[in-house]
């Protein structure tokens, strides 16, 4: 008899949920596929743009960077703070896992896209003149909402809106 899927539909509730995740955090994990082929991770400063899709301020000395230059697939854990969750455990927190495409920004972008995030984060303002730094985009491809047993919901490239628009 085939297993009953265990994921939930991708219901207003968890769209809104996985939005706000994603809108509040400032950093999460990245992996990627180093030059070993082997699976790296590394954690990272991380904010939105104005529509919602996840950016990324990297440096090219980093072997992440140098990673997804040489293949743009990587994957985000983006994880609710701890004090968020008054259960105590952190399985029982909040993580949004998302399958992205990098796309480095635009150097004509730079200067809007930082003065944005030193909004945001006032002290990366020393990072964001250093010259190896620059921002990356990263397009949703899908990804899993778990908000705790039983309730695991899997997004598609649509789901998030603005977040998954390759325009963007």
């Amino acid at each position: 008899m085939p297993q009953a899927d265990p994921h939930r539909p991708a219901d207003d509730e968890a769209i809104l949920a996985a939005r706000a995740l994603l809108a509040s955090a400032a950093t999460a994990v990245l992996a990627v596929l180093g030059d070993t082929g082997w699976p790296m991770t590394s954690r990272i400063a991380l904010q939105t743009d104005a529509a919602g899709v996840p950016l990324a301020m990297l440096s090219g000395l980093a072997l992440h960077t140098r990673a997804l230059q040489r293949d743009p697939r990587a994957a985000l854990l983006i994880d609710a703070p701890a004090e968020a969750d008054a259960r105590g455990t952190a399985l029982n927190r909040a993580r949004l896992s998302l399958q992205v495409r990098a796309v480095p920004a635009p150097d004509s972008d730079h200067e809007r896209l930082g003065a944005a995030w030193r909004a945001r984060d006032p002290k990366a303002a020393v990072y964001l003149q250093l010259p190896d730094f620059r921002f990356w985009r990263l397009t949703i491809r899908g990804g899993l909402l778990n908000q705790g047993f039983g309730r695991a919901t899997l997004f598609g490239p649509d789901d998030l809106a603005g977040a998954s628009d390759p325009q963007t």
